[in-house]
């Protein structure tokens, strides 16, 4: 074994890549102290991102990480987070107290992206921070039933702005909560987008560390809004792996880099079918198009969830699978894909904030 001392163990501590970020811990500027005594080691670390439930499989990667770089002996770990504000548009309304904004978004509809960001929500939440939920889906709000609030109405104190309603620890705003379920939205793209932008604004959201927003699918009215007055810090985006979602997807993919906001990574949903009965597995909608999508524009594939009956009503219930079955293998997966997006937005962090371009006509002549 290596002869122990406090630079040797400094090096070997900072080395260490930490999984989720791919950066090492010297990099990230996360160990905070370390200490030797009587050939203990004790280091003091702390992350960018959510570290509820993490502490156990760090620990161990660590301890494998110096036993291969020789060094014996037992290790004390106090691992923390301090999730930092990522800033995207210097020019955009800040929202106070709100550190980060995450857009979970798709090209198109029906790919299970709500329910993606629901259980998004949740995992980061259950990980130790606070979070809040604006659903951005003027036309189609599914937040009310999916975090189980339906047909709850938001208060206000000063009857200016409104108080966002709680469940499950998530702070949640929805139109869905102003209006009866069954009632068409029939408005034109100024009125969403004034909509839109009064249930941001006018939400006593408090003090988040992530506040998720359920984006439309597309790439119109409302995206470019989200891009041009809030400080979006990163988006998801989700896709299954049929062809024709994935070509939508791109389109969704690429307009956040037009407007210069991260993406955070890929989620491919409905990615295989496990017959209960049986335990066969069949690619439904096809196999490897969103690990492909990700390759292909670099970028993380945050995760790949299964076409499961449970998750569709768990969130029909009002109780998504991060709740509704905490330990089952599709709430394991949403809880890795949480983190791994919260790393990849502490990353972001770690390379400064990006300045957001201004959106403008030009003629053609």
């Amino acid at each position: 074994m290596q002869p122990l001392n406090e630079t040797s163990l400094r090096a070997a501590v900072d080395g260490f890549v930490e999984p989720f970020m791919g950066v090492t811990l010297g990099e990230a500027g996360a160990v905070r102290s370390l200490g030797l005594d009587d050939g203990a080691l004790s280091v003091e670390v702390i992350l960018g991102f959510p570290v509820g439930g993490y502490e156990q499989a760090f620990k161990d990667a660590l301890t494998t990480h110096l036993r291969e770089q020789g060094f014996g002996g037992s290790l004390q770990l106090n691992l923390s987070a301090s999730i930092p504000a990522f800033v995207g548009n210097r020019e955009a309304p800040a929202l106070p107290g709100i550190s980060n904004v995450v857009a979970v978004a798709s090209g198109k509809g029906g790919v299970g992206k709500s329910t993606v960001a629901a259980n998004l929500a949740l995992a980061l939440a259950s990980q130790g921070a606070r979070v809040g939920v604006l659903d951005a889906d003027i036309y189609g709000p599914s937040q009310p039933r999916m975090m189980g609030m339906s047909g709850q109405r938001p208060t206000t104190r000063d009857g200016k702005s409104f108080e966002p309603l709680i469940n499950h620890g998530v702070k949640v705003m929805s139109i869905g909560f102003l209006i009866d379920e069954e009632q068409p939205m029939v408005w034109r793209g100024p009125m969403v987008t004034q909509a839109l932008t009064q249930l941001m604004g006018e939400t006593r959201w408090g003090t988040l560390d992530y506040l998720i927003v359920d984006m439309p699918p597309g790439t119109g009215d409302i995206q470019l809004t989200m891009a041009q007055k809030v400080p979006l810090s990163g988006a998801v985006v989700v896709t299954t792996p049929q062809e024709i979602a994935l070509l939508d997807a791109r389109k969704g993919l690429m307009m956040f880099r037009k407007v210069e906001v991260p993406v955070l990574g890929v989620v491919e949903n409905m990615s295989v079918h496990v017959c209960p009965a049986c335990g066969h597995e069949s690619h439904v909608f096809g196999s490897g198009g969103g690990e492909a999508m990700a390759a292909r524009y670099d970028v993380p594939l945050l995760g790949s969830l299964p076409l499961d009956l449970r998750i569709r009503e768990q969130a029909d219930a009002g109780t998504p699978t991060v709740i509704g079955d905490p330990d089952s293998p599709p709430a394991r997966a949403y809880q890795s894909l949480a983190r791994k997006a919260a790393a990849q937005l502490a990353l972001a962090s770690l390379r400064g904030a990006v300045a957001f371009p201004k959106i403008s006509i030009e003629d053609d002549e």
